[in-house]
């Protein structure tokens, strides 16, 4: 089984060099290994839900699921579409076993989450990644959001608790089921443990790809009732609604 590495492991030592981009195999004209250009036409999300990130049309709406319940997160950001190539490069880093991508986008994250803060966006106490459950983790050997969480919690100089929320029941991938069928997938497969760990505290919910934000809600349901004062999400990539 894979171990999750530390930071300083020698897989991370290309990241201090000039690198070649991870996308057009030039030379980049920085120490990312990824180039300005190919930066710049990432699926970067503008025009988004208020309140789920869901991609929409015009900047300004809210989307249908939530007029009809408001997800219980506060702030959502998002930096990306699950679109090419962000797909493929989540895809490597989380069932590859890639990590040098995972956090080149958990620093590529971080930059977009420092601007946010530098313009007025609240920082939050504590960065909790949701958790896998414990089958899951014995075959990929590693948790992803876990990953994201201790790469963003170094950038921003904000601390990770991966220990107060665990994954009690073991449900079936959540891929491929609509809305309803992950909520009940979901239903009693998270739990708090030492809840005072949390009370009066702003914390953001971290992972890789937001899709139906069921999980994410279920989470943040739980955690509010614990007494968390607010709880918002951050992700890589936001995924558009099936049919479109």
């Amino acid at each position: 089984m894979r171990c999750q590495p530390h930071n300083g492991h020698q897989v991370y030592i290309w990241l201090e060099n000039v690198q070649t981009c991870l996308l057009c195999d030039e030379q980049t004209d920085s120490l990312s290994p990824i180039c300005i250009a190919c930066e710049s036409e990432l699926p970067w999300l503008i025009d988004q839900c208020e309140h789920c990130a869901l991609p929409m049309p015009m900047s300004g709406l809210t989307c249908a699921q939530c007029l009809r319940r408001t997800p219980a997160f506060g702030d959502v950001i998002v930096p990306w579409l699950y679109d090419f190539p962000i797909d493929t490069l989540v895809t490597r880093f989380k069932h590859q076993g890639k990590w040098p991508i995972g956090r080149l986008l958990a620093e590529l994250l971080g930059q977009t989450l420092q601007h946010r803060f530098d313009e007025g966006l609240q920082r939050p106490d504590v960065l909790i990644p949701v958790p896998l459950g414990n089958k899951r983790m014995r075959q990929r050997g590693y948790n992803q959001a876990a990953m994201l969480a201790r790469w963003l919690g170094s950038v921003l100089q904000l601390p990770v608790d991966e220990k107060t929320i665990r994954r009690v029941k073991e449900t079936p991938a959540q891929q491929g089921l609509d809305a309803k069928a992950r909520k009940r997938n979901l239903r009693d497969a998270f739990a708090l443990i030492e809840p005072h760990r949390i009370s009066g505290t702003h914390v953001a919910l971290i992972d890789d790809v937001l899709t139906t934000g069921s999980t994410a809600d279920m989470i943040a349901r739980l955690l509010i009732s614990a007494g968390a004062r607010k709880v918002d999400v951050y992700c890589l990539a936001r995924t558009p609604k099936p049919e479109d």
